[in-house]
């Protein structure tokens, strides 16, 4: 069949997307710049789910097209991305255009407790679009998946990441109930329902084998990293509610009130439909991190947590060392030692100063940027530099009982370090 997916760029979207392909479907990616799409195994289609709301903006992108798949979805606001927006208004009128446009089969990707239980702007929106689907003369199914875990996901990498740590901090006593569900699984199901003449509006919950509490599922996955059970230790409710308000002002948490909300009202459904459409249970969360990748998949939770920390600890070093030569040391003893390097006059506190306030630069960009090979780069030549011109004029800081010089090589590994991990 001719397929046009919604959510291409997605993580779920680039599953389907690809599995589409590998089952001989031609698919049709929605994006908003076609132009920066290069798989020659789709084509595309321009539109945007922040502008096209009206049903006449999607009907000329329906010709030739015998299904569409909308997987378009956001987790958090940002922007003119809103939930109103990507979840409710662009999917109606686009459901409304597969009316008009005699397009007879629609999978909408919605989210498990999308329902009449639902409370938070994420699940309304979704279900607002679902009870619209619904209503259209089409055969169409609404795909309501649990937390969705696979490789280059969000949920992966965010439970990985919390499995990993040496003590793993639960909120409240980490008893909040989750069903999460492979993106092999998903996307198999999605396929399924291909084969398979649809109801109108019918509800799939698509979830993992069995119900478990958060605190299980991360005991699992360390587990399956190789790194035992977990230690764990419980965070009071009222704490971890005041932190995820905290994360609702911060760009990219996790996070926030909203997603609080929904993990605190557990996430599980009867797993028999998706067990229907896959001809068997879906995987076990014991299975969700095979033997062979499980050495890398380590290796990568703990730099998720590792790198921040050592980049957390760059930015300190610099900013303290800028607030110390900016007075704390004593600035006479500070021009002695630039004299010593041949630094005197009226240049002296050009210099101190100077370089005092680029380490405070160095610092606060460290934490704020987000691309960072160049300052990575310019921070290695100043430490060459720096411990270039000392050993030259001062070469006893060499035997100095601190190692102040030998201390550069470690600061100078841990940048270089960042540099290579860095995306180009």
């Amino acid at each position: 069949m001719v397929v046009l997916l919604t959510g291409a760029s997605g993580f779920i979207g680039r599953h389907l997307a690809n599995a589409l392909v590998e089952a001989h479907h031609q698919v049709i990616c929605v994006t908003r710049d076609p132009a920066k799409a290069g798989d020659p195994r789709f084509r595309y289609v321009a539109a945007d789910f922040t502008r096209d709301f009206e049903m006449a903006d999607w009907l000329p992108r329906l010709n030739g097209v015998d299904m569409v798949i909308n997987a378009a979805g956001i987790l958090r606001e940002h922007g003119s991305q809103t939930f109103e927006a990507i979840h409710t208004r662009a999917p109606r009128a686009l459901f409304a255009a597969c009316a008009g446009a005699g397009v007879q089969r629609v999978v909408q990707i919605s989210a498990l407790g999308a329902d009449e239980a639902a409370s938070s702007r994420y699940h309304l929106s979704k279900k607002e679009a679902d009870d619209y689907l619904a209503t259209l003369p089409l055969q169409s199914a609404i795909v309501q998946p649990s937390l969705v875990y696979g490789p280059g996901g969000t949920s992966a990498r965010l439970f990985t990441t919390l499995a990993s740590l040496p003590v793993i901090a639960l909120p409240g006593n980490g008893e909040q109930m989750i069903q999460p569900v492979h993106i092999d699984d998903l996307t198999a199901a999605v396929l399924a329902l291909l084969e398979r003449p649809l109801r109108y509006g019918m509800r799939i919950p698509v979830v993992g084998a069995e119900p478990m509490s958060l605190k299980n599922f991360l005991s699992t996955l360390s587990e399956a990293m190789g790194l035992g059970r977990g230690f764990f230790v419980d965070v009071p409710l009222p704490l971890v509610r005041l932190a995820a308000k905290a994360g609702g002002i911060m760009p990219g948490s996790v996070l926030d009130p909203e997603t609080l909300q929904m993990l605190e009202r557990g996430n599980i459904a009867d797993a028999a439909a998706v067990s229907s459409l896959l001809g068997r249970a879906p995987r076990p969360a014991t299975r969700f991190i095979p033997d062979a990748d499980r050495a890398a998949v380590r290796q990568q939770a703990r730099l998720n947590w590792l790198l921040p920390i050592l980049r957390i600890s760059i930015a300190v070093t610099w900013i303290v060392t800028g607030i110390v030569s900016l007075g704390l040391y004593p600035v006479a003893d500070s021009y002695a030692l630039l004299a010593r390097v041949g630094v005197t006059g009226a240049l002296a506190p050009f210099m101190l100063y100077g370089a005092a306030l680029l380490d405070l630069a160095f610092g606060f960009a460290t934490l704020l940027l987000k691309k960072r090979r160049l300052l990575w780069l310019a921070q290695l030549i100043l430490i060459v530099f720096y411990t270039a011109v000392i050993s030259w004029k001062l070469p006893e800081f060499w035997l100095h009982p601190y190692g102040p010089l030998l201390k550069n090589l470690p600061m100078a590994a841990a940048i270089w370090l960042l540099f290579e991990l860095e995306e180009r």
